[in-house]
């Protein structure tokens, strides 16, 4: 059986001037954090060796690399049996998501993203296995021991507490996109206000959500936590990370919970910019289609998908500098009765006009 070497492991090699890549095997288990450091040494290494051929303007103390916090499985390593389920739930690394999980969920209740018990953050850490937060808890004061784990199918293997009804909705993502490691969803108020008002923020205002959101998609409303809901969110998925649901809030979805989080403080962030925008002088003013390609190549380039390129024509690009507006139409009244008083305003206006003929008469009288 593989060895699971943790960041102290890792550590205490490096102290003992140990080279990584030959003492760690090619197939051992990493913690995330020992992950972290397995990919900064490989790093290091390959900066030393150009470093050794190019001349250096001084000495340095560190090679910068970018943190990675993506949980990564062995394909085919679930566990078997309900003990290796028992060990792997109360393993450090899943300890560590949990832990993620409720920092995460500290923030967007801090953020005023959810109100009571709403909102609901999922991590996948297997090929059939997901770390859930619970239902009826508020998502500001979650402890590790309260986080579930379901199977991709929405059955709970594990967890003390009921998982959230709406895990669903986040299974249904991670089905069709396999990018999709973690989901956030949460109701906040600006881009939940797009969301119940059937508009979605035009591009071409501001950068930043062009290279890290991309297209916000717009999902019909379903009632939450239903097969129509995950079936439609997770189509959307494929081309959005950032997703309105009609009448209900927001979901994105990233390569780790904080990614996926980032996204939902990058999607509220610019539907209040557009709303404030939208108050001054003659509204928002875009940029053209070329500075927009420039961005989604950015984008591309980045690791994130994006389709706007590859299916839409230059024209088609400006297009999308103009508001969205959803509209479906709304089911007819069933025709029950209601305890609704009646409307006698057609009977009140006969009255009235009865009464102003009696009076004229009488004054011409």
């Amino acid at each position: 059986m593989s060895k699971l070497f943790t960041a102290k492991d890792l550590e205490k090699l490096l102290a003992n001037g140990q080279i990584l890549s030959e003492v760690v095997p090619a197939d051992a288990k990493l913690t995330p954090l020992a992950r972290d450091i397995m990919r900064q040494d490989k790093s290091s290494a390959k900066k030393q060796d150009v470093s050794s051929k190019t001349p250096s303007n001084g000495p340095r103390i560190h090679e910068p690399i970018l943190p990675n916090a993506e949980y990564d499985w062995v394909p085919g390593g679930d566990p078997k049996t309900t003990a290796d389920l028992e060990r792997f739930f109360k393993s450090k690394p899943i300890q560590e998501l949990k832990e993620r999980i409720c920092q995460i969920g500290k923030r967007i209740w801090n953020k005023g993203y959810v109100d009571g018990n709403g909102g609901n953050i999922t991590v996948r850490v297997g090929d059939n296995l997901v770390l859930c937060t619970p239902t009826l808890i508020s998502k500001g004061f979650m402890t590790p021991e309260d986080i579930c784990m379901v199977d991709m199918d929405g059955n709970q293997v594990a967890g003390i507490r009921p998982r959230t009804s709406e895990v669903n909705t986040h299974l249904g993502i991670m089905k069709r996109e396999p990018k999709a490691k973690s989901c956030v969803h949460s109701h906040p108020v600006y881009a939940t206000a797009f969301a119940v008002a059937g508009v979605t923020p035009p591009s071409c205002l501001i950068p930043e959500p062009e290279v890290f959101l991309g297209e916000i998609g717009f999902a019909s409303y379903q009632t939450p936590g239903t097969p129509e809901n995950a079936r439609e969110v997770g189509e959307l998925a494929t081309r959005h990370q950032s997703i309105l649901m009609q009448n209900h809030g927001v979901i994105c979805w990233g390569k780790d919970v904080e990614d996926a989080y980032w996204k939902m403080e990058n999607t509220d962030a610019f539907c209040q910019t557009v709303f404030v925008a939208q108050q001054l002088g003659d509204g928002p003013k875009p940029y053209g289609p070329d500075k927009l390609k420039e961005l989604i190549q950015i984008r591309q380039n980045l690791g994130m998908p994006d389709h706007r390129l590859d299916e839409f024509k230059e024209c088609e690009l400006y297009d999308t500098g103009e508001f969205t507006v959803h509209s479906k139409p709304q089911p007819q009244s069933c025709g029950c009765q209601s305890n609704k008083a009646p409307d006698h305003g057609a009977e009140n206006e006969a009255l009235v006009h009865q009464i102003t003929d009696m009076i004229m008469k009488e004054l011409n009288a």
